[in-house]
C-alpha cells in the first residue's frame, strides 16, 4: 500500500512540475541582473548586497496608460523587466486601458495563463480552444475572467466610456504574441504564398494588411 502512495505521490508531483510555469525559486531572492550580459532561463541574480527596496517596487500601473493607436487600447506592463525583483517569483502583472470602441486585438501568452479584474468600464472578452470553440462573455466593473494559458483571446470595448483591467499571469514574462502583427509583420516577413494560401486571399490583401500593420517609422 505504502509502495503505491509513493508511485501516486511521484507521479503527481512529476505532472505537477511540468505543468508549472515557471520553475520554482531555490533561494529567498534572485533579484534580475539584467547588466550581466548571461544569458539563462530568466536573469542571473544581483548580488544580495546590491539589492534594495526599489527592486521590488513599480508605481507604472496606477494611472490609465495613453492611447496613441488605432486599435484603441494600450498595456502597460509590470513583469521581471519593470521589476527586477519579480525574477524567479513566477508572477506578474499588466495594466490595460481601453478607449470607448477599443480592442486589445487576438493574441497569446505562449508562457502563462491570464486573469483579468475589471476597475472599471465593460468589455466583451473571449478565447478560443483548439477545438475552434469561442468561450465568451460581457463583463463589468469587480468581474473577473480567465484565460487559459496559450489560447488565443482578446477584449474589446463596446461601450461609450473607457475601460480598464488589471491582468495577472502565472510567468515573470508571459510573452505576448499578437495573432495579426506575428503573422503579417514579422522580421523577415511570413512568404506571401503561404499567407495567400491560410488566409484565401490574394496577394494584394496580403500587402494592403502588412502596409497597415508595419511598425511606424521614428
Amino acid at each position: 500500500m505504502a509502495a503505491k502512495v509513493f508511485v501516486c505521490l511521484f507521479v503527481f508531483l512529476a505532472f505537477f512540475g511540468m505543468v508549472a510555469s515557471d520553475p520554482d525559486l531555490l533561494q529567498d531572492l534572485c533579484v534580475a541582473n539584467k547588466a550581466a550580459g548571461i544569458k539563462v532561463n530568466g536573469f542571473p541574480c544581483k548580488d544580495e548586497a546590491n539589492v534594495t527596496e526599489a527592486d521590488f517596487f513599480f508605481n507604472g500601473l496606477a494611472n490609465p496608460g495613453v492611447i496613441n493607436n488605432s486599435v484603441g487600447s494600450v498595456v502597460t506592463l509590470a513583469n521581471v523587466e519593470k521589476i527586477p525583483g519579480l525574477n524567479t517569483l513566477g508572477v506578474s502583472l499588466a495594466r490595460i486601458d481601453y478607449e470607448p470602441g477599443g480592442l486589445n486585438p487576438p493574441h497569446t501568452h505562449p508562457r502563462a495563463t491570464e486573469i483579468i479584474f475589471v476597475l472599471y468600464g465593460e468589455l466583451d472578452v473571449g478565447f478560443i480552444t483548439t477545438a475552434n470553440k469561442l468561450i465568451s462573455k460581457s463583463i463589468k466593473k469587480g468581474d473577473i475572467f480567465v484565460f487559459p494559458k496559450g489560447l488565443v483571446h482578446f477584449q474589446k470595448n463596446n461601450g461609450d466610456k473607457p475601460a480598464s483591467v488589471i491582468a495577472g499571469f502565472n510567468s515573470q514574462l508571459p510573452g505576448t504574441q499578437s495573432i495579426a502583427a506575428t503573422l503579417f509583420a514579422s522580421t523577415p516577413p511570413v512568404p506571401d504564398n503561404v499567407l495567400t494560401k491560410a488566409f484565401q486571399i490574394g496577394t494584394k490583401e496580403v500587402n494592403k494588411i502588412k502596409n497597415k500593420l508595419a511598425p511606424k517609422k521614428s
